[in-house]
C-alpha cells in the first residue's frame, strides 16, 4: 500500500515538473529531484547509481542553463538589449500570474517591445527583439520538455531494466 502512494507521488512530481514550463516559478528540476530522492530513500536504495545521480545533475545544470541561455541568445540575435533581455526574463514570470498560460508569451512579447522603444529604437527593431523573445522562450521550453523527458526516461530505464 505504502508503494502505491510514493508511485502515486512520484508520478504526480514527474508530471509535476512539466509545469515549470508555464509557470517558471515552479522550480522543474527541484520537483524532479524530490521524485528520485523519494524512490532512493523510501523505495530502492541502492538501485540508483552514481552514474545515474552524476548524469541528472549534470541535465540539471543543462537544464537550467538551456532557458537562461535561449531566451537571451535569441534576444541579442534579434537586436534586443541588455533590459530587453531582462525585462523578458522577469516578464514571463509575471506573465505566468497574468492570463496563464498565455501571459507567458503575451507579457514578455510586449515588455522586450516597450522597453526597447524607451531605448529609442525604431518600431521595427523593438518588434524584431520581441519576436526574439518569443522564439527564446519557445526553444527553452522545448529544450526543457526534452531535458526533463529525458531525465525521466532515464530513471524509468535504470530502475526497470
Amino acid at each position: 500500500m505504502l508503494d502505491i502512494i510514493i508511485w502515486t507521488i512520484i508520478a504526480v512530481l514527474f508530471i509535476g515538473s512539466f509545469a515549470g514550463i508555464i509557470f517558471p516559478i515552479i522550480p522543474s528540476p527541484l520537483v524532479l529531484w524530490v521524485g528520485f530522492l523519494l524512490y532512493h530513500f523510501v523505495i530502492n536504495a541502492d538501485e540508483l547509481s552514481s552514474w545515474f545521480w552524476t548524469s541528472m545533475a549534470v541535465l540539471t545544470i543543462v537544464l537550467i542553463a538551456a532557458d537562461v541561455i535561449a531566451n537571451s541568445y535569441f534576444v541579442k540575435k534579434y537586436g534586443g538589449s541588455k533590459w530587453g533581455e531582462r525585462g523578458a526574463a522577469v516578464a514571463v514570470i509575471i506573465g505566468s500570474f497574468i492570463i496563464p498560460p498565455f501571459g507567458i508569451l503575451i507579457v514578455p512579447f510586449v515588455a522586450v517591445f516597450v522597453i526597447e522603444m524607451i531605448q529609442k529604437k525604431t518600431h521595427s527593431e523593438a518588434l524584431r527583439a520581441s519576436i526574439g523573445s518569443l522564439i527564446g522562450f519557445l526553444g527553452g521550453a522545448v529544450a526543457k520538455i526534452v531535458i526533463q523527458l529525458v531525465m525521466i526516461v532515464w530513471f524509468f530505464v535504470v530502475i526497470l531494466f
